[in-house]
């Protein structure tokens, strides 16, 4: 009789813990849909030059898989690009233009702008978050995005402990008595220090639902995982450039356009499955977007503003 009441006692536990945990969890997804929001600030508009700050040794073959990249963006190629494309992919960051303006056309341009080569580490091969925002400053600072992207022998504080990448906001030098400020992104090459964890799908992950890793599509771990990482990153940026912009969650730590969608790639998607990806016949590489010169891409998911939900391509 004891064993029967305690194992009735055990079966109630366990059914008001469960029932705790769905609410608890839908609560959690309602409160996240609520925070995402528009804070009143700036999206970045015009014509944008995205210039790139190559640090440390990268070979012309790398440099062209993110330039293209870049170029894929809006080039006036897209109309003979193959769907799903990249140009398709970024048009979803047109919500949340929609959201603010009420107007259907969006005043933004992307183009590929000025590329710097520092080959000789001329900042030592590790760095500060000071020292990336240094190299940031070298390129163009009106109407631009510098983008800072570091070789996989350079260490930077936090990267693989906290972060593969991350954008803010510098100011400028004085222009006629005025500063202003300038948008910025910083991506580092993972391969060789943590690629399962800012490289993922394309290499084991470090922890959680352990899954074999894809075949790149450019055929490059490290670099194919920095596409993935700016394209996150510009997304917003372009979207929360100086911090009150669109974001979810606290200002120290938001949840933006597409990194509320981290490790959401095609539908179907759970922790561990990047989603039903595209696999090229030939090379057997998962990917979701079609570039310029025949390039295909991994792109993370993009979160619509009004309901948080994340937008994939496949």
């Amino acid at each position: 009789m004891a064993s029967l009441n305690i194992s009735i006692i055990f079966t109630l536990l366990l059914t008001v813990s469960l029932l705790h945990l769905i609410s608890a969890r839908k609560l959690t997804e309602t409160d996240q849909q609520l925070k995402f929001q528009y804070h009143k600030g700036p999206l970045l508009t015009g014509k944008i030059s995205i210039n790139l700050m190559w640090y440390g040794n990268f070979k012309p073959s790398q440099r062209a898989i993110l330039t293209d990249f870049i170029t894929s963006l809006s080039s006036p190629k897209q109309t003979t690009t193959s769907q799903p494309s990249v140009a398709t992919w970024w048009k979803s960051t047109e919500k949340y233009y929609h959201l603010t303006n009420n107007k259907k056309s969006v005043n933004l341009a992307l183009s590929l702008g000025a590329q710097i080569l520092d080959e000789n580490y001329s900042l030592g091969k590790s760095l500060t978050t000071n020292q990336i925002i240094k190299l940031a400053s070298k390129g163009q600072q009106q109407n631009a995005i510098n983008v800072v992207l570091t070789a996989s022998d350079v260490a930077v504080d936090g990267f693989c402990s906290s972060r593969c990448g991350t954008h803010g906001s510098s100011y400028d030098a004085r222009v006629n008595g005025k500063q202003h400020k300038f948008a910025y992104i910083w991506v580092g090459n993972s391969e060789t220090q943590c690629a399962g964890q800012c490289a993922w799908p394309f290499h084991q992950p470090i922890y959680g639902p352990q899954s074999s890793p894809l075949v790149a599509p450019n055929n490059d771990v490290g670099l194919d995982g920095m596409v993935i990482n700016v394209a996150s990153l510009l997304a917003g940026t372009v979207t929360n450039p100086f911090g009150n912009g669109y974001y979810q969650g606290p200002k120290e730590a938001p949840l933006e356009a597409s990194s509320a969608c981290t490790g959401v790639y095609a539908k179907g998607a759970y922790p561990g499955y990047a989603g039903d990806l595209l696999v090229d016949k030939t090379s057997g590489a998962s990917y979701n977007a079609n570039g310029v010169n025949g390039r295909k891409y991994l792109l993370p998911a993009i979160a619509d503003p009004k309901t948080s939900a994340c937008s994939t391509l496949v």
